[in-house]
């Protein structure tokens, strides 16, 4: 049966003689799918990258543009310019008292208004002290007088009889005998006497005034060291005055501009004008005015720098013309400009502008960043004063340039202005 079966099922020819032949064909196919493909695809993205860089839109040379640099710039103006010398100062007094007696004696009243601070016209009563002693000194003193004249009296009297006797002796005698005859001795005595009485009455007097002391001059009661029922004496201090007439203020500068200021050898003559700021006192740009009266004959110890004396004419606004005006204080730190001489023909130049110590930044007529070094013939604390190296009308860059070379292209904002005016024609043709 068995026999029969596989007899009767063999397998078929065909299928397998088919199958042996399409596996290789599937094996190449394979290989040349998987080998070519890559290549394929290489190809293509070659040949659509030369297609890309042959049809692309081609890169056209521009030309470079130079870097111009944009400045602020005014024109260089020349004329006559005035010169300003600016220092620090302190105020001080120029005339200053301590009042002492010139009596002793217990203080018996006081002016209500001293105290510090008080203000005194010169004549007016401070203090006063017990007179009593001093009148009765005064009497005391009259009636030596009194009795001095009585006596030269009675000896003019005895003068006349010896007259009269040395007549009627009618003898010639020497002079010394003649004047002790005539009572001459006693006579001068007598009027030496009467000349000792009235000086002790006239100091008498002098010192019943001294009991009322005064003001010596205008002042101002810096302090007050007495009361009422004080004992003073000669060598006491009852009050110290300040004058308010005028102060003073010591200002230090360099002696290099001292050539600048005019500085007076006599009292007629007219120092430099000054102004005086107190910017945390008064505010800004509030001043008073002062003039130059004198140079100090000695330089600072520690900065080496000249001192100048200016003096300010009623610094406490007490008088009406000066009502309006600050008071200055004594002791106070102080800025004063000081007038100097004039410069005939000269550019003011700010000091942010100088560079390098005596250079200024000039702009050409084509455009160009040109370094100047220039004379300076006066150095101010905020403006130099130009007078060679730069000429009136050309432009002076007033703006910082981080690397300024010699020759360097440069614009100005008219510049660009003008430049974007003329392109704005051009742009709007081109969209059209």
């Amino acid at each position: 049966m068995l026999s029969e079966q596989k007899l009767s099922n063999p397998p078929p020819p065909s299928v397998s003689a088919t199958g042996t032949k399409s596996r290789p064909l599937r094996l190449w196919k394979a290989v040349v799918f998987r080998g070519l493909l890559p290549l394929v695809i290489i190809a293509a993205g070659g040949f659509l990258s030369v297609w890309m860089m042959e049809t692309g839109p081609q890169a056209k040379p521009r030309p470079r543009e130079r870097n111009v640099t944009l400045v602020e710039v005014r024109a260089v103006d020349y004329s006559s310019q005035q010169t300003t010398i600016s220092g620090m100062g302190t105020v001080s007094v120029a005339c200053s008292v301590e009042l002492q007696p010139q009596v002793s004696g217990e203080i018996i009243s006081l002016n209500p208004n001293l105290v510090p601070g008080g203000h005194f016209q010169k004549g007016e009563t401070l203090f006063n002290i017990d007179p009593t002693d001093y009148r009765l000194t005064v009497r005391e003193r009259a009636t030596d007088v009194a009795k001095a004249k009585s006596d030269l009296q009675l000896e003019q009297g005895n003068q006349l009889i010896a007259k009269k006797e040395y007549k009627l002796l009618g003898e010639r005698v020497s002079d010394q005998e003649k004047e002790l005859m005539l009572r001459q001795p006693q006579l001068k005595n007598l009027q030496a006497t009467l000349e000792a009485a009235r000086a002790k009455f006239d100091k008498a007097q002098v010192d019943l005034g001294r009991t009322e002391i005064k003001a010596p001059f205008n002042a101002v009661i810096l302090s007050r060291d007495v009361n009422i029922g004080t004992r003073a004496n000669e060598s006491s201090v009852l009050a110290t005055l300040v004058g308010t007439d005028a102060y003073w203020v010591e200002v230090s500068v360099p002696v290099s501009q001292l050539r600048w200021i005019q500085i007076p050898h006599t009292r007629k003559d007219p120092g430099a004008l000054v102004r005086i700021y107190d910017t945390a006192a008064w505010g800004d740009n509030i001043f008073r005015q002062g003039r130059v009266i004198r140079l100090k004959s000695d330089l600072e110890s520690q900065g080496r720098m000249a001192r100048l004396l200016i003096q300010v004419e009623d610094p406490l606004s007490l008088q009406p013309d000066h009502s309006d005006q600050p008071r200055l204080l004594i002791g106070s730190y102080v800025r004063v400009e000081i007038e100097g001489n004039a410069v005939a023909s000269a550019a003011a130049i700010e000091r942010e502008f100088i560079r390098n110590g005596n250079n200024v930044w000039v702009m050409t007529d084509r455009g160009n960043l040109a370094i100047r070094p220039v004379e300076i013939a006066f150095r101010g604390a905020d403006r130099l004063l130009v007078t060679g190296g730069i000429t009136s009308g050309e432009q002076l860059i007033t703006t910082d340039i981080a690397t300024p070379v010699e020759g360097m292209p440069l614009r100005t904002v008219d510049d660009t202005t003008s430049q974007t005016a003329t392109r704005e024609p051009d742009t709007q043709g081109g969209q059209s």
